[in-house]
């Protein structure tokens, strides 16, 4: 194994994105990109535990899940024998088709260069293909209280849930398009979701499912202030 290979099969074994409110949060950016979905083909890049996995494969549409962790590959391939699984690197991936539909559901925020996979990732699209990209707001109320409270030093800052899950930054609205601007995307929608003023723990501890869908919902009203950010992008017509 490579080092990033090492990295990625370490953050799998400590992985939270199937606990309490993360998994909520991938549920409902499902519910999101739903809305967006099309064609019949979708291309999951980094599907993790597979808490969107779930709900892509309830669509029906064909099914290619790209992950580099060996341990998250074993569960995917029997969690969901329709898919296609592949444990690969999304640089070394190479893939005989174009999708309609290519998910990069928090993925950015992990990779080294996220305006070189945007790109690369583009190429795989069919004509009129999507790309839709889901990353942390910066922004977000609770960064911002966060940052008031000297408890972050900024609001771009890594804090220790981020470290856990191996991010590698936090995007702004700016910063997460200038990824489809580079790569020559147009971006067709954007948008949140989830404001979130308090941490996960104190959301778990005392929040009924009824708040928690209510917040997620006002992040669509208040995306510059919410916790997750969107894209929904397209080839460029030239």
């Amino acid at each position: 194994m490579n080092d990033e290979t090492l990295r990625l099969e370490r953050i799998a074994g400590e992985s939270l994105y199937a606990a309490g409110v993360n998994a909520e949060t991938i549920r409902y950016s499902f519910r999101v990109f739903e809305r967006h979905l099309r064609g019949q083909s979708i291309l999951e890049l980094g599907p993790a535990e597979g808490v969107m996995t779930e709900l892509l494969a309830g669509t029906g549409m064909s099914l290619t899940l790209v992950e580099g962790s060996q341990a998250f590959c074993a569960s995917l391939a029997q969690r969901f024998p329709d898919a296609r699984v592949v444990q690969s690197l999304f640089e070394d991936y190479r893939p005989d088709r174009s999708f309609d539909n290519i998910v990069l559901g928090h993925v950015l925020e992990h990779v080294l260069d996220p305006s070189a996979l945007v790109a690369r990732a583009s190429k795989w699209l069919a004509a009129d293909g999507r790309m839709l990209a889901a990353v942390p707001n910066s922004r977000s109320v609770h960064r911002q209280a966060a940052v008031l409270m000297d408890l972050l030093p900024t609001e771009d800052a890594l804090n220790e849930l981020d470290l856990r899950h191996g991010h590698r930054r936090v995007f702004d609205r700016a910063s997460f398009h200038q990824c489809f601007a580079d790569a020559g995307l147009a971006i067709e929608k954007s948008g949140g979701y989830w404001l979130k003023p308090l941490s996960n723990r104190q959301i778990e501890a005392t929040w009924t499912p009824q708040m928690l869908d209510a917040f997620m919902q006002l992040g669509e009203r208040y995306p510059d202030i919410a916790a997750e950010i969107y894209v929904v992008a397209k080839a460029a017509r030239g």
